[in-house]
């Protein structure tokens, strides 16, 4: 029998990669999601490039009874993967309420539901923006953690806060926390990939639909901060990349060979890569030039974050293969295939 995991926000960006990798390797997954920045048409496309269609329920997990109706009617869950969160910057600086209750209560909900139903692994979603603005660079995971910049990188590090205090006191629950980079590109089947709803809060999916011209015009925030060209760093991390991260993650749960009941680790590629050179490399990989303009600072963003990836390389084994080049071609093919673009 196939063994059971859970994967929160499934049907997500990085929730359907992740699901798609689970299934690889011989998972049985079961995906719940509100559908509030995803469509159900994700699960045709993950059942395209694995064979296999996964379980699927629509709520959101704030509903506790129906929360906990679901670990009723499906025994026998070995670990979950939780990525349902809000996940904007910009947005979580608007509607701080919003964030703090969607995502703080949605995983005090499933730790609930863990302790009473026996279930014992967790992977948790976690971020870089724990981090704040870092003093030294790269970070590591001991790099000391300043306030967070915006209520969105604030859930996240009481987050992880929470799951460590739950942890300490409750022996049947172990936890890795996972704390992604800037995820980029999309499956190389072209069917899975980022699509936002509405306008783009991340750099990528703006600079495809810009080269589409679905967007008219790419806003990169600030020339002048201090880096090599002025525009924020950012370390870019392939999507299917930081999925299979996920895997190793819950097979390093199940098999016990975590040395500490609550684990964190950087998940990136260890190099930054600023705004404006994202830009150029997906110009030379694609032959399509973007749209853009220089306008003012944004509020709630980081001048430069990169990884230090040794823990994840040397203590879970990890450690991401694609380079920024080939990650931003494939999401320039998703983004073709999406609007019908030869």
């Amino acid at each position: 029998m196939n063994r059971k995991v859970l994967v929160t926000g499934g049907t997500g960006y990085i929730g359907s990669h992740a699901v798609v990798e689970l299934q690889a390797v011989g998972f049985e997954v079961l995906i719940i999601d509100d559908l509030s920045n995803s469509t159900a048409e994700v699960v045709d496309q993950i059942e395209k490039i694995s064979g296999i269609r996964p379980g699927f329920e629509v709520f959101n997990l704030l509903e506790y009874e129906r929360l906990q109706t679901f670990f009723v009617t499906n025994p026998g869950i070995e670990a979950i993967i939780h990525f349902a969160a809000f996940k904007a910057v910009g947005e979580s600086v608007e509607k701080p309420l919003a964030y703090y209750r969607n995502n703080l209560v949605s995983l005090m909900n499933i730790l609930d539901c863990m302790s009473e139903h026996k279930v014992p692994n967790l992977v948790f979603s976690s971020s870089c923006t724990v981090y704040g603005q870092p003093d030294q660079l790269p970070v590591t995971e001991t790099t000391p953690k300043k306030d967070a910049e915006s209520p969105y990188g604030n859930t996240k590090a009481i987050s992880e806060e929470l799951l460590r205090d739950v942890v300490n006191v409750n022996p049947e629950i172990n936890a890795i926390a996972l704390r992604y980079f800037n995820p980029i590109g999309a499956h190389p089947s072209a069917l899975i990939g980022e699509l936002p709803r509405g306008i783009p809060n991340n750099l990528v999916p703006f600079i495809t639909q810009t080269a589409a011209g679905i967007r008219e015009q790419l806003s990169i925030y600030g020339d002048d901060y201090n880096t090599s060209d002025g525009s924020c760093v950012r370390d870019y991390i392939n999507v299917v990349d930081l999925a299979k991260a996920h895997v190793i993650a819950i097979n390093r749960l199940i098999s016990h060979t975590n040395n500490d009941r609550y684990e964190f680790f950087n998940i990136g590629t260890g190099n930054g890569a600023s705004v404006l050179e994202v830009v150029h490399t997906f110009e030379k990989a694609t032959g399509v030039n973007v749209n853009y303009k220089i306008v003012a600072r944004r509020a709630g963003d980081i001048e430069k974050i990169y990884a230090d990836t040794t823990m994840a390389n040397n203590v879970l084994g990890w450690k991401a293969q694609a380079s920024l080049s080939d990650t931003l071609l494939s999401a320039w093919n998703w983004e073709k295939k999406i609007r019908n673009i030869k």
